[in-house]
């Protein structure tokens, strides 16, 4: 780094440099989809049936036949979630959330045979909530379960809402009022112990512990800890702790892996057990899980656990696992019995121990939900626009596209031969650009209990923006909102996202086994294109994380993490991507150079920049956005008055700025054949990604170059450039359509006029759908109407 002699760049020297990790995805077309995850499966009392959530519907499975039955038939506006099974299996308790009517508990029989029954009907504002975790007790005539404020969870617009878990609290099976035991305090996971009157919960401070009905006499019971991650220096916390129906053994989830073990009673409370080395640990316990697993659960009998992964259900007998370790052991005996004790073969006895022991497995069952993609059958003509096709400097000035049902069937200067039912639109004094393509876009909704309709996948798309990847989840509810895009049940962009991060405290991975192994829950059960890895070991882990990769066909990004030395060893690696800018500026030619040949997608996020105040103060200092009508029909006004308040406009004079500087690299990247994407990092979510591609332009690439970042070079660094990013026959008819020229101003891009997205075209002020039908959006439950009631003002 430095502005002195430039060093060049030559390709023979970079023998290390590892090749390029591409892969081309496919998107496909066929009618039925299934569910990408099921959520908080639980197994019935005579482990005949399971009861779940996919698409945030209830559902019943019978394990011997795979007969599906979906038990509800409320409307797509109303969440489903976290069912829990009477004691005698007769009935199925779960809550529900409906932006419009708040949250509720219902009851619903096993089999379906009657409607659903609302159990917290009340017309006591006080007693109105949001609930998770509902629980029946052992006799069956209670339900315990976590009690939150509503309106706070209402107007919450990220994934975690304010005192949504403030209270425990029961109600009859019958329904009734609610009864109050305890504050929560942390404390969720209420569950029970057969033959005890006490309610048990998990806390991660406190562990697991135990109370009374009234909320008296807590005793602390066992707190677990797991590995010691990367970077860490103390072990990992649970994230849930259970005990077992019987009160004998425990599970607890640490770094999403499932463990069992026993719980001694020892008289004392607060027992620590450790279990990153479960052979070792202080009393009997046993990792159950070799790739990962979540929503874990006992099953009535205690001799089971449960858990999921994606679409699949798991099932650990430990009666049968103890079995196989006992035939195991034996069977070592009689191989120790059999072995000569001389020297010369202790060699051979070594290298026998080292290789991969047989282990007892948990039994796996795909849940196949199927689903309809939203896919039109249709086709339409739009003419007469300029279109910028992104296919390398093609530029037609009055154009014509014709697409039939969600792809792009022909592309002319000329007239295209249709027939009499294709819809035309004559969109003269337009400019059509493929749909925008955001690398980087955390639009997060809330997790756990989830809405209808986020305000950030509607926003994005009346933005342009029409396929989004995030390059870090935190928590695989994506997965879910995901499959409801698909599906058109909500309105937003195509959602990729690398799930969870392969991060420093989730990992210490012991050798390339491991890594694979971990990768497996994204490449066999998220389903999901890329990963990030996270600053998850050193350079020989994080090598181990990429060759895991390749093996698997997913391609990873990374954090740029304010360390340049680390972001070269990782471009030298052959990794593909790379989130956030470099934290120095100038560099020399030789870094560009790398970057280029490698073909390693560079991300800079310049709104939140590295290395100066964030660019995103510049636009609140230079944008009148509490003014603008857009902005604030598809963003929350709490949210947008909370981010001009945050990031205090005027408090970096405009000269301070770095982005311009920074955004050179963007310049000289692309110049010398690299690549580079546009990524919002969901600031302000829609508005913020032309507020980036912007930032991104400052540093003098030109307008057509850094419209191609923004649409086919986005679309490959996320593996999907034979699918997406131009408009050319063939690729899926994902557009937009501008008033103005962005070629002639870049600041163009935000005049969008319609956005056509998988072959819906849509109003980009309202999202209005204008074809293939008319259909006017809804569920835009964060648009409030000015106050009416006030004195003296008139409205």
């Amino acid at each position: 780094s430095g502005t002195s002699s430039v060093i060049p760049f030559e390709v023979n020297e970079l023998v290390e440099v590892g090749p390029e990790l591409k892969f081309d995805y496919a998107i496909s077309d066929d009618k039925i989809m299934n569910a990408t995850q099921i959520r908080d499966a639980k197994i019935s009392p005579d482990k005949s049936k399971i009861a779940f959530t996919a698409v945030n519907k209830l559902y019943v499975m019978d394990l011997n036949t795979k007969e599906m039955n979906r038990l509800t038939e409320f409307v797509d506006e109303t969440i489903e979630a976290m069912p829990a099974w009477s004691p005698d299996g007769r009935e199925i308790a779960f809550v529900s959330w409906n932006n419009k009517y708040g949250g509720s508990i219902y009851k619903v029989r096993s089999d379906g045979r009657r409607d659903p029954v609302l159990l917290t009907q009340t017309q006591n504002i006080k007693e109105k909530g949001v609930f998770t975790y509902p629980v029946w007790n052992e006799s069956g005539d209670k339900i315990v379960f976590i009690s939150g404020d509503e309106a706070s969870y209402k107007e919450s617009y990220g994934p975690y809402a304010f005192k949504s878990s403030d209270k425990l609290m029961w109600i009859s099976s019958s329904g009734g009022n609610l009864n109050y035991i305890d504050d929560s305090k942390g404390r969720s996971y209420p569950h029970f112990v057969k033959g005890e009157d006490r309610i048990y919960l998990y806390s991660s401070r406190n562990g697991l512990v135990s109370i009374k009905w009234d909320g008296t006499d807590e005793k602390k019971i066992v707190k677990v800890t797991g590995i010691t991650t990367y970077s860490s220096k103390t072990p990992s916390t649970a994230s849930v702790v259970m005990i077992s129906p019987n009160g004998k053994e425990g599970l607890a989830k640490v770094s999403n892996n499932i463990y069992s073990f026993t719980i001694p009673y020892t008289g004392k409370e607060a027992l620590k057990i450790a279990l990153a080395n479960p052979k070792s640990s202080s009393f009997p316990a046993k990792k159950l899980t070799k790739i990962g697993g979540e929503f874990p659960s006992w099953n009535d009998e205690s001799n089971t656990i449960h858990w999921s992964l994606g679409s699949s259900f798991f099932s650990y007998n430990l009666t049968d696992s103890k079995k196989f370790d006992d035939e195991m052991e034996e069977k070592k005996k009689e191989e120790d019995k059999d072995e000569e004790e001389d020297k010369d073969e202790e060699e051979d006895k070594d290298e026998e121990e080292d290789k991969d022991e047989e282990e007892f497995l948990a039994d796996e069952l795909e849940v196949i939900v199927e689903l309809n993609r939203d896919i039109p059958e249709s086709s339409i003509l739009l003419k007469n626009a300029k279109i910028i096709t992104m296919n390398e400097d093609e530029i037609i000035e009055n154009g014509q596209i014709y697409i039939v049902n969600n792809r792009i069937k022909e592309v002319s200067e000329n007239q295209i031969n249709i027939d009499e039912f294709t819809e035309v639109i004559d969109v003269n004094g337009k400019t059509i650009l493929p749909g925008f393509v955001d690398t980087h876009a955390h639009m997060r909704p809330s997790w756990g209990l989830q809405k209808n309709q986020p305000f950030s996948y509607a926003a994005n798309l009346a933005y342009g923006v029409t396929t989004t990847r995030d390059p870090q989840t935190g928590t695989t509810d994506v997965l879910t909102y995901s499959d409801m895009v698909d599906t058109g049940k909500i309105l937003g962009p195509r959602v990729y996202s690398t799930g969870p991060g392969v991060g420093y405290w989730g990992y210490n991975f012991k050798s390339l086994n491991e890594a694979k192994d971990a990768l497996k829950q994204y490449s066999k059960y998220y389903n999901t294109k890329t990963i990030k890895m996270y600053r998850a070991g050193n350079r020989q882990q994080r090598q181990w994380i990429l060759m895991a990769a390749k093996e698997q066909n997913i391609m990873p990004t990374t954090e740029g993490a304010l360390d340049l030395r680390l972001n070269i060893t990782e471009t030298i690696d052959g990794y593909p991507g790379q989130e956030h800018n470099h934290p120095i500026y100038p560099v020399y030619d030789d870094l560009i150079g790398l970057t280029a040949f490698t073909k390693k997608a560079y991300t800079p996020t310049l709104l939140v920049t590295y290395g100066g105040p964030w660019a995103e103060n510049y636009y609140y200092a230079t944008e009148n956005v509490n003014k603008d009508e857009k902005l604030n029909y598809f963003t929350p006004k709490m949210e947008v008055e909370s981010k001009t308040r945050r990031r205090n406009a005027g408090w970096f004079m405009e000269e301070e700025y770095t982005f311009p500087e920074l955004s050179v690299f963007v310049k000289d990247l692309v110049e010398a054949g690299g690549i580079a994407g546009v990524g919002s990092h969901g600031q302000l979510q829609g508005l913020s990604y032309h507020w980036e591609l912007w930032s991104m332009a400052t540093g003098g690439i030109s307008n057509h170059d850094m419209l191609r970042v923004s649409t086919i070079t986005g679309a490959y660094a996320i593996g999907l450039d034979k699918e997406l990013g131009s408009i050319e026959s063939g690729k899926l008819a994902d557009l937009v359509i501008l008033d103005e020229d962005p070629l002639e101003n870049i600041r163009n891009t935000n005049t969008v006029k319609m956005v056509m997205k998988n072959g819906r075209l849509y109003d980009a002020d309202n999202l209005d759908q204008l074809y293939p039908i008319k259909l006017k959006a809804k569920n835009f439950d964060w648009q409030v109407e000015n106050p009416n009631s006030l004195p003296g003002i008139n409205q």
